[in-house]
Formats: C-alpha cells, structure tokens, sequence
C-alpha cells in the first residue's frame, strides 16, 4: 500500500516514512498542498495522511479539491484540535482526523480502518460487526440474532451510519442526511434522542457503547472493531 504523507515539517515527514516502512508501506512524500495536489494524479497511492497547516494551502481546502474527483481515503494529522477545525475537515471530505502529538498505534489503526472502507465493494447489502447484523436490502436489523424494531427515523440515521462504517459523521452530515435540514438545535436535540434510542436497542451497555460511538463535539461513528 502507498501512503502519501503531506506535511511541511521535515521531522514528521521522516518520522512516519520510518514507522510506516516498518509496517510495509510504501512512502510518498508532499511538502505543500500543492505537491500533493500534482501527486496523488501522478503517483496514485492508496490513502493520503494530510496535515492542515501548510505553507500555501489550508488542508481542508485540499482535502475539497480532491474530493472534487477522486475518493482516496484522507486521515487528517494535525496540531489543529478545536472542533471546529475537526468539522471543517470531515465535512470537507476526510475520513478521520488525528491531533498532535499521536500514538503511532492508534495512526496505524486509523489508517487499516480507512483503507478496508475504500476496499469493501459499495453495493454490500448485509453489514455485519460483532453480533450486530444489518440487511439493507431487506431493512432487517438484528442483535445475537434477534430482530429489532427501529422506527423509520431510527433506521435511517442507522443506515447513514452504516454506509460509512468507523469514519467519523459529523452532527450537520447526519442531520442532513436524516432530516434533510440544517444543524439548529431543534436538530440537534433529536439527532441525540434518536441515537440515545439506536444505543438502548442496539447495545448490551448504552452508557458504554460498542457500536455507536461518540466524537466529542463533531459526530459519531459506527465502530467495526
């Protein structure tokens, strides 16, 4: 797999081009949003890992154009860690986000996570994750094999979060997706009822949930892992 790493600090550049090699990937380097712009075309890799502060272009804006053309996964590594940032940047197209400093683990992880989305075929109808089973051709859901009934606003906000398993979905994505509106907070208030609802039936611990976790301050994500 080929990883593109664009960040304008040298340091972090050889860091990961050693951690990563050392896992197999093969390393491909940006110093500008620009250069990676011109790379991912030419050289083709599999994910890129994108820092936000760059010398000529903010990430988001480049995370924008590439999603203008191409679904490449795109793991956001930053210093950034103001929610609003983190939103900017998922709402803008990436699939996660990791603040500096971070654990090479949990970077490695990310990236496994963001490469099986890309490689999973996009028309897989049954989706399956520890005991949970969700048939969305047959709008069948089940927990240790048992059926569960969800109200149609229930499934729905499920379904969203299914077609993008462990990527985080920010609260306007889901509210727009479900409810077709904007984030206000009449909104807001029943995207959390409705996932309050999703946990209490879908887990063994809704006050520790397994499936449907929370980002703080950006969204949720439906946890495979």
């Amino acid at each position: 797999m080929r990883v593109l790493v664009v960040d304008d600090e040298h340091g972090i550049r050889k860091f990961l081009r050693t951690s990563l090699a050392s896992q197999g990937y093969e390393l491909l380097e940006a110093a500008t949003g620009q250069e990676a712009l011109e790379s991912v075309p030419v050289n083709r890799p599999d994910i890129v890992v994108l820092d936000l502060g760059l010398p000529d272009l903010d990430g988001i804006d480049v995370t924008r154009t590439l999603r203008e053309w191409t679904d490449i996964p795109i793991v956001i590594l930053s210093v950034r860690d103001q929610e609003s940032d983190k939103v900017g940047a998922l709402d803008a197209g990436a699939d996660d986000y990791l603040t500096k400093p971070f654990g090479v683990a949990e970077l490695l992880a990310r990236i496994r996570s963001a490469l099986r989305r890309a490689n999973k075929p996009a028309n897989t109808a049954v989706f399956e994750a520890g005991d949970l089973n969700i048939d969305l051709a047959k709008r069948i859901v089940q927990v240790s094999r048992q059926k569960v009934q969800l109200t149609p606003t229930e499934y729905d906000l499920l379904k969203a979060l299914v077609r993008h398993p462990d990527r985080v979905l920010t609260h306007r994505h889901l509210i727009r997706e479900v409810w077709g509106g904007t984030c206000y907070e009449d909104e807001m208030h029943l995207l959390r009822v409705n996932i309050s609802n999703l946990r209490r039936k879908l887990e063994s611990d809704p006050t520790r949930p397994r499936y449907v976790v929370t980002e703080a301050g950006v969204g949720y994500r439906l946890r495979t892992e």
